[in-house]
């Protein structure tokens, strides 16, 4: 089998996924922070500053480093890569989403992303219903867990970049 040859549309769909997932990322901790330094800056009592605590180690864990650092993190650059050398202009044009596993994906990957996606929908949608300071506390968590993703598909931007091996698969149809 030949190695396939990296042409512009490649590069330009392995950037474009890689800088749209970031842009996702960067734009929800943009939009959620203000909520966080809001609840913050208000007086919160002791069982609320206890459950900040624990929710943000939480999500810290949990979102941060299971779930970005060990799983999406490095999808997102395997999935990148693998477009770089397989490249069609609807990919391309979609990459970010193709970046994330939401098309042109394993069964496995397209149902555990799409899933994913809808319970992420469904949780904004419940947490903007809450006041502060709740709602405060609920976004620093995710805050946290989301500047842990993006430094994560950084440093494995980088990693990938480096020639080191990447710990998940990118989750493509065999024979694709």
């Amino acid at each position: 089998m030949s190695t396939p040859t990296r042409t512009t549309l490649g590069t330009l769909g392995q950037v474009w996924g890689v800088v749209g997932v970031l842009c996702l990322l960067g734009s929800a901790v943009y939009r959620l922070t203000p909520y966080a330094i809001d609840a913050l800056s208000s007086p919160l009592t002791t069982v609320q500053w206890v459950l900040l605590v624990i929710y943000v180690a939480f999500m810290a864990h949990a979102e941060g480093y299971k779930g970005f650092q060990k799983q999406f993190s490095p999808r997102v650059v395997a999935r990148a890569r693998w477009l770089g050398d397989h490249p069609t202009l609807l990919r391309v044009a979609l990459a970010p989403a193709f970046c994330m596993g939401l098309f042109h994906a394993t069964r496995k990957r397209l149902i555990v992303s799409w899933v994913i996606s809808a319970m992420v929908i469904t949780l904004i949608l419940l947490v903007k219903l809450l006041d502060q300071p709740w709602r405060g506390i609920v976004d620093a968590g995710v805050v946290v867990g989301l500047t842990w993703g993006i430094i994560a598909l950084l440093a494995w931007l980088v990693a990938g970049a480096r020639g080191r091996a990447l710990p998940v698969p990118p989750d493509v149809p065999e024979g694709a």
